[in-house]
């Protein structure tokens, strides 16, 4: 069936009344690509041709995704000379994309240079090119010595995309299951997941991704990295999953781009069945 654009922003696609009500499906892409470190111009021109290939696609996304830190790598020696200045041009170019093509766009993260010092950001564009949202990383990782060169953000990731409420958390924010518990206590159905997540440190990625997707019963898209970085490996293995925990796509170590339906009405059955939030006593913990 084909798409069509409800009053309040929803685009609800493949449709149909059923006994329980209206299942809207949201397409979402992922796009698993290599970062050239230190080289954010050539990173744009890259993306940017990625990102047309993926929409190229006979059944267009409504949901683009991006990896962490796509315009510049992990070149932190010299982050500040090269990050983007107040999101640009990276917010021009991705509102640009946005509006011609008719997507949502999470722009993965960016090296962004704030009044507050270089910020590790992801940027939400509407359909029509606006910036719906920002989030910059809570919780930067010592062992690639963010702290050092990058400033942490200071609020949480929470949005709408179509009117369907998500969350965003970059790389090493999964390891905190309390901003993800936050993040779906205040609705979140879908989690967005940018990542530079390296070797070899795969079982740690997967088992993290599908623990956030079972114990907050939502959807989890995680976009991950691939190729070689200096003395750093970077494996992809980019994960669509399932508010079960079941994966419902998941990259190799090579280029591709994921693609997966959600049916967002999965997630009220899913925490219907297993009352998790109602079950909760958070007057212990």
């Amino acid at each position: 069936a084909p798409a069509c654009t409800l009053s309040g922003g929803w685009r609800m696609m493949n449709t149909r009344n059923m006994s329980e009500g209206t299942i809207a499906l949201m397409k979402v892409a992922v796009l698993q690509t290599d970062v050239i470190i230190g080289e954010p111009e050539r990173n744009r021109e890259r993306m940017l041709r990625k990102m047309e290939e993926a929409v190229s696609a006979a059944a267009g996304p409504d949901v683009l995704l991006l990896p962490e830190m796509w315009n510049t790598g992990y070149s932190l020696e010299n982050v500040t000379e090269i990050a983007d200045d107040a999101g640009e041009p990276t917010r021009g170019l991705m509102s640009a994309f946005a509006r011609e093509h008719g997507v949502n766009v999470i722009a993965g993260s960016i090296a962004n240079k704030t009044e507050e010092g270089v910020r590790n950001t992801i940027m939400v564009f509407d359909r029509s090119g606006a910036l719906a949202a920002e989030y910059s990383k809570l919780h930067l990782f010592r062992l690639m010595d963010e702290h050092k060169y990058l400033s942490a953000g200071n609020s949480r990731g929470l949005f709408a995309a179509d009117g369907v409420p998500a969350g965003m958390m970059v790389c090493y924010d999964i390891r905190f299951p309390e901003l993800a518990r936050r993040l779906a206590l205040d609705g979140a159905k879908v989690l967005f997941v940018p990542a530079q997540w390296p070797k070899p440190r795969l079982h740690h990625w997967r088992t993290l991704l599908q623990a956030r997707a079972i114990e907050n019963q939502m959807f989890v898209v995680a976009c991950n990295r691939v190729g070689t970085s200096r003395e750093s490996e970077f494996f992809g293995h980019s994960m669509i999953i399932g508010p079960w925990g079941d994966v419902l796509a998941e990259g190799g170590e090579d280029e591709a781009v994921l693609t997966a339906d959600l049916d967002l009405s999965e997630v009220d059955r899913v925490r219907e069945a297993i009352p998790v939030f109602r079950d909760r006593r958070p007057e212990l913990y």
